[in-house]
């Protein structure tokens, strides 16, 4: 067993600008996270982690960075479903994970169970999913953006 850690942050975009929010694989209400794909911080951490404990780099290393990455335009759950296949290709698969969400909104209890449900279908384990804030400090407390921590257990394949 190996265990890895993720980390995320992103600034929402303008809210004049349409851009839909995405977060653990579902569209919510609000204006959207600035970044290359989705901006789904909950899913960016959560392959950090996923690649971490597998010894195979980060997201950067796996999609690049930048508009003309492999990453851009991306959802998460099609990125997720991406780590899984490159975890499998170099003998490791999923046990468990967590993430947990960094922001004032939106707020994660009402749809937790959906969003559980969504990541760990495109992980192929449990994945559970909490939210803190950070009472009013710093970007995410001012309402400026999200972050997300993760952990993920992965197992050599025999």
């Amino acid at each position: 067993m190996r265990i890895g850690q993720g980390f995320d942050a992103h600034r929402f975009a303008d809210p004049e600008s349409d851009r839909p929010l995405w977060l653990a694989c579902l569209p919510w209400d609000g204006a959207g996270i600035e970044g290359d794909s989705d901006g789904d911080v909950a899913v960016h951490a959560l392959i950090d982690a996923l690649l971490s404990a597998a010894g195979l780099g980060d997201i950067g290393s796996l999609f690049g960075v930048g508009a003309d990455s492999a990453g851009a335009g991306c959802h998460g759950e099609a990125m997720l479903r991406r780590v899984v296949s490159e975890l499998d290709a170099h003998g490791f698969a999923p046990v468990t994970a967590s993430v947990v969400v960094i922001g004032n909104r939106p707020k994660i209890g009402p749809r937790r169970a959906q969003a559980e449900a969504a990541l760990s279908a495109a992980v192929g384990c449990r994945v559970s999913l909490t939210a803190t804030t950070t009472d009013g400090m710093g970007f995410t407390g001012t309402g400026e953006g999200l972050a997300a921590i993760a952990n993920a257990l992965v197992t050599e394949k025999a």
